[in-house]
Order: C-alpha cells, then structure tokens, then sequence
C-alpha cells in the first residue's frame, strides 16, 4: 500500500532491453509499454535498445548498464520461454550477484489467474548486480503490463508500505 506522505517520490533512471529475433522498434509493443509505464509513473527511461536472442549481445548491454552507475533499474522483454532460442534466463544469471527469488514466483502465481498452466514455460525472474535491479520479463505486451501493474511498479515506489526495493538501494553494495 502506498502512503503518499511518507517521502517524496524518488524517479529512478530505468534502462529498457527488448530480446528479439524479429522485432524492430515500429513492432517493438512490450518495450514500448514497459517504457510509457515507467514515465508515466515518474521514473526516467535512460535508455532503451532491442537486441537479437543471444547470450553474448544480452550481456554486453547489461554489462554495461550495470557499470554505469546512472542506471537504477533494467527491465528486460523477451527470450524467456523454454524454445531453443529463448535464451535470456541463461545471459541474464550469471550477471547477478543475488537473485530475487520471489519476484519469478510472484509472477507466475499472479500469471496464472490469467493464463492458467501455460505461465509453467514462464522463466521471468529478478535479481540485483552491482547495486542495479534487473527484471528479466516475458516478450507478450501481457506479461509485461502484468508483472508492471501487479509487482515492480510498486517495488520502485520508495513510498510503498511496508517495505520497497528504492528503500534498500543505499545498502546494496554493503559488504
């Protein structure tokens, strides 16, 4: 639940990664809403690119978007289904230093209202690398708007109660 006076809002500069083997920016509809999302909610699009399904073009844009130390958030659509091309699961983790295991569970419980037992091929997840949250989301314009509206869009709301992931932002390179 938010609580509007708790603190002002905190916009956070979010980078967004389309995974595609056949989208360009005109077909680009996921990347785009996760983009309109974002703004509208107040937070900054750093940047947006669409890469080709592979492990090595995924991780060199998020490589180097975790290095810069502008970039709050990543928010990835596309690649993670369970076909021999959809490989961004497998770019995506050996990035993190720490997974968010609940994010993926959340996900697919909440999914599931909405598509039943097809969300099992879902392998979206979450974790934090270098201080920097990445969200790794299905390509389906559906899927994103879900896990937008029913999960991240409150987790990068400092004002959330009772607890956020923008609260825990100062603590995450602790040793």
């Amino acid at each position: 639940m938010n609580n509007p006076k708790a603190a002002e809002f905190i916009p956070l500069n979010i980078a967004v990664l389309t995974i595609s083997d056949t989208r360009g920016e005109d077909e680009d509809v996921s990347g785009k809403l996760i983009r309109e999302r974002l703004e509208s909610t107040g937070h900054r699009c750093h940047e947006k690119a669409i890469v080709r399904d592979d492990k090595y073009e995924i991780r060199e844009v998020m490589s180097r978007w975790i290095r810069d130390p502008a970039v709050n958030t990543i928010i990835s659509t596309g690649g993670t289904g369970i076909t021999g091309r959809d490989g961004t699961p497998e770019a995506v983790k050996p990035l993190l230093d720490k997974e968010i295991e609940g994010f993926g569970e959340m996900f697919r419980a909440l999914s599931f209202e909405e598509i039943k037992s097809s969300t099992l091929q879902s392998r979206t997840l979450a974790g934090v690398a270098n201080s920097t949250f990445i969200f790794v989301l299905p390509g389906s314009s559906g899927a994103c708007r879900l896990a937008w509206d029913r999960l991240i869009v409150e987790q990068l709301d400092n004002r959330t109660r009772p607890c956020n992931l923008v609260m825990l932002m100062p603590r995450l390179d602790e040793t």
